[in-house]
Formats: structure tokens, C-alpha cells, sequence
């Protein structure tokens, strides 16, 4: 691999890790963890005395496989919890579904405790309507010690741990290795800029009986604009990316953006990447049928690239890479995905203490060992990744090896911890749109992304002006 990994967390997330400690021992416990800006304060233990079986609910947004994987830790959790929590599971469909489900609620149809993706994460702090896991965190001395300090970050605004992460995506580079070695190109050593695609894609496409029609294809999806950005260590929202103040625009319309959306359609233009649209399983499939020889995507998607690649009509290997540069000179790395746990503030603090025993098994290293090893999702702990059957699963798919290094190799900072905005799921559609107009029908690069600037803003002054803000 030719990107070279710093070491360590990087000054930041140590301080990161530090300070969330700190906090964890601070004298909030001692005035009963009441937390600033109209936070609910969080229940000790004892709330739960003589309650006898605490009915909670649980919306998530997890389907087939990794929705049976939650069930059965759920299960689990209820078996060790007789008499005292139960936990009813609801299924919400993907995510803009449950937070759709979420806004829609009243106070009281909300459920206990739900699982909400990266991108709802300001949209839940600024709805006053959850108590911060840091409250808990405050009362118990709960140990955070053991969260991958890049993951914790990002759920961290103000100091403040709001939600505890559960499940989390890295973004990698995914690549044919048969197709790179047909073309004369070393497979241990994927792309890391997007020169280096170019010339790895001019090579597939020359070389003859090449069954792969494509060197390059990728879903037109904001989240990997977001990544490049965070590769470059570029924010893309004012106020540090919103980590020291409420964000009140992007800057999208930037060198960075212009060269990766101009390099996208020359790709295209030169018959180099596979023409695709915003839908996601398009894109997967063109990488697991053996359509285009390099690919991008989550760690979430590794299972299914390996399962689809063995099938293939020419099967493949699949091998992973960091995930590319715009310029070999960045400095950056890419931003965690998934979604975490948030507590909800019903007005009933003997439900909120029963969610936060759940959220603790749930983010527990065992827990997370089986979520891990069941899903493909990178493990919120890092002691899971030192357990021996954690260990076992990596040996088994070395392609996700790649994902703990370069997580390990990105430092924390406001770049990496990702845009915190109220709109950012509406921001991320308006890039796709932008990728969208630029991509598919041709359009300049710069009123592409001077159009996505203006109505991206436009719905981030709306938002923060119904707050007052």
C-alpha cells in the first residue's frame, strides 16, 4: 500500500479521549448531572429500585441480516434482564425513515431509545428531546476509556458525548484483484489519489480480453464527497465545521471540489468510470458483478462484495485500499459512518435508566465482538478487536485489516469529526444533485457546485431560523 500511515490517534483524539474521562469523573455526578442548554439530567441506578419489568421500546433502522444480528442481542439482553427491562424491538426502515418517524412523533409515541444515523446527530441535539449519554456517563463514572477515540468524536459536540456509537462504517477503496494483475498493476498496492486512478483505469482498459468494462465506478453519493473533503482536511461548514458554534454554511465551491468533480467527468468522458446515478445499489452492484475494477464503499459493504465477487460471472478477488486523495500532498482521513444510540426524554426516568443499561450492553466489548463479527460493522471498542474470536473473523477477511489501519492512522480533528448542521441530510442530497448535474447531463463544474452552495445555505438559514438562531 502506498500511503503512508501515521501512527497513533494524533494529539487531538488523545485529548479527546482524555477529556471525555475527565468529564466522566467531573462533579456533575455530585449535582446530579444536570447538563447545560435544556439537556433532561440522567437517573442514577437506584431509580430502578422496586419498579419490577420496565417496559422500553427500541426503533432502529437495521434490515435483514444485521436487523436478526441486533435482534439477537436484544434477546440476549432481555434473558440477563428478566423481571427487571424489557426491550420491544421496532423496525423503521432505513434511516431518513426513522428520523422522518422520529420528527413526526409526538413526545409520547417516541420510543425509549433509538438509533439514529451520523448525519441526524445535530438535528437530535438541537430537538431538546434526549437526555445526553453524557449525563449518564457524569452520574455512573461510566469508563469511556475503551470507545475508538475517532468514533466518540464524532458524537461529541461541545465536550459532550451526546449518543454512544453502535454501529460504524469506514469508507475503503474496494478493487478487482484479478483485473489489476491482468493490467500488469500491483494489487497490494490499490490507487491513493485520484491521478493514481486515472492511470491504473487507463491501464485496465487497454489491457486485451479484459472482461471488466469499466476501471473506475462509484455511486454519485454526498457521503464521499464528504470523505474527500475530510481527506483533504478541508471542513465543509463554517464554525469548524459546527464543532465551536452553530454552522450557518458550506463551503463546497472550493479548489479541492472543482478538481474532484472536473477528474470525475473526464473519467467519464473518457469511457474510463461507469456513468452511475445516486442509488447506491447500483454502484454496489457494478463492483460485485465485475462491471468496473475499482470501486468505493463502506465497510459494511465487504461481506456482500466478496459473496457477489465469488458469483460473479467471472468470479474475482476482492482487495481494499485506503480511501483515495484528490492530491497526494492531503494530510487528512476520512469521517466515521453509521449511526449511534440516542436516549430519549420522556418524561419517565425509570425508562431512560433501563435504555442506558441497554446502550452499556449494547457498546459493552462482548457486545460489540458479536456485532462486529455478525455484521461487518468496525467495533466501537477497542478491546474487541484484541478478543480471539474478533481476531479469528479479521484473519478470515484480511480486506478489512485495511479499515483498522487507516482508522488508526487518522488523526481527530474538526475535519475528520465531520460536519455537525441540522440540514446535513438535506446537505448531502444537495451534493448528490450537484454530482447528479455534473455527472449525468454535462454541467459546468462551477455552477454545479455554486448551485449546491446556495440551496444548501439556503435550507441551513431556514433551519437555524427557526430556532431563533
Amino acid at each position: 500500500m502506498r500511503m503512508t500511515v501515521r501512527r497513533g490517534f494524533g494529539a487531538l483524539a488523545i485529548a479527546m479521549a482524555a477529556a471525555l474521562t475527565a468529564v466522566g469523573c467531573s462533579s456533575a455526578a455530585n449535582s446530579g448531572g444536570g447538563t447545560s442548554g435544556g439537556d433532561a439530567a440522567a437517573p442514577g441506578p437506584d431509580v430502578l429500585n422496586g419498579k419490577g419489568q420496565v417496559e422500553i421500546t427500541f426503533w432502529h433502522a437495521m434490515g435483514g441480516t444485521n436487523g436478526e444480528a441486533l435482534q439477537k442481542l436484544v434477546e440476549q439482553f432481555n434473558n440477563q434482564n428478566k423481571g427487571k427491562i424489557h426491550v420491544t424491538v421496532n423496525y423503521k426502515g432505513k434511516y431518513d425513515d426513522a428520523l422522518a418517524a422520529y420528527k413526526n412523533a409526538s413526545a409520547q409515541q417516541r420510543p425509549d431509545l433509538i438509533q439514529m444515523y451520523d448525519i441526524g446527530t445535530r438535528y437530535m441535539i438541537d430537538s431538546k428531546s434526549v437526555v445526553p449519554v453524557q449525563s449518564f456517563v457524569d452520574v455512573d463514572k461510566y469508563d469511556v476509556s475503551d470507545i475508538q477515540p475517532n468514533i466518540a468524536g464524532y458524537y461529541t459536540v461541545d465536550k459532550k458525548l451526546y449518543s454512544l456509537p453502535f454501529n460504524t462504517s469506514m469508507p475503503l477503496m474496494y478493487i478487482n484483484r484479478e483485473a489489476f494483475q491482468k493490467a500488469g498493476l500491483d494489487p497490494d498496492k490499490p490507487p491513493t489519489t485520484l491521478e493514481d486512478i486515472m492511470a491504473d483505469a487507463k491501464k485496465i482498459k487497454a489491457t486485451s480480453g479484459e472482461t471488466v468494462k469499466f476501471g473506475f465506478g462509484a455511486t454519485l453519493y454526498g457521503w464521499f464527497v464528504e470523505q474527500w473533503n475530510a481527506v483533504a482536511d478541508q471542513p465543509i461548514c463554517d464554525a469548524d465545521n459546527g464543532r465551536t458554534g452553530r454552522a450557518s454554511k458550506v463551503m463546497l465551491n472550493t479548489p479541492t471540489n472543482q478538481k474532484l468533480f472536473t477528474w470525475w467527468q473526464d473519467m467519464i468522458k473518457q469511457g474510463l468510470a461507469m456513468k452511475l446515478d445516486s442509488n447506491t445499489d447500483n454502484g454496489d452492484n457494478a463492483f460485485s458483478s465485475g462491471t468496473v475494477a475499482m470501486a468505493l464503499e463502506s465497510t459494511g459493504s465487504l461481506g456482500g462484495f466478496v459473496k457477489g465477487a465469488a458469483e460473479a460471472a467471472h468470479p474475482f478477488t476482492v482487495g481494499t485500499g485506503y480511501f483515495p486523495k484528490v492530491d497526494a500532498a492531503n494530510t487528512g482521513g476520512p469521517i466515521i459512518g453509521g449511526a449511534s444510540l440516542w436516549i430519549t426524554n420522556r418524561g419517565d426516568q425509570v425508562k431512560e435508566r433501563a435504555a442506558w443499561e441497554l446502550v452499556k450492553f449494547l457498546g459493552s466489548k462482548e457486545s460489540q465482538v458479536t456485532w462486529h463479527t455478525s455484521t461487518g460493522y468496525f467495533p466501537i471498542s477497542k478491546g474487541a478487536l484484541d478478543d480471539p474470536a474478533d481476531k479469528q473473523w479479521v484473519s478470515q477477511k484480511p480486506q478489512f485489516a485495511t479499515a483498522i489501519k487507516q482508522l488508526q492512522g487518522t488523526k481527530l480533528d474538526f475535519a475528520t469529526q465531520g460536519c455537525s448542521v441540522g440540514e446535513m441530510p438535506s446537505v448531502r442530497k444537495e451534493v448528490e444533485n450537484g454530482l447528479q448535474a455534473a455527472m449525468l447531463q454535462g454541467k459546468d463544474v462551477t455552477e454545479a457546485l455554486t448551485g449546491v452552495e446556495n440551496a444548501a445555505n439556503k435550507k441551513i438559514a431556514d433551519y437555524n431560523a427557526k430556532l431563533g438562531g
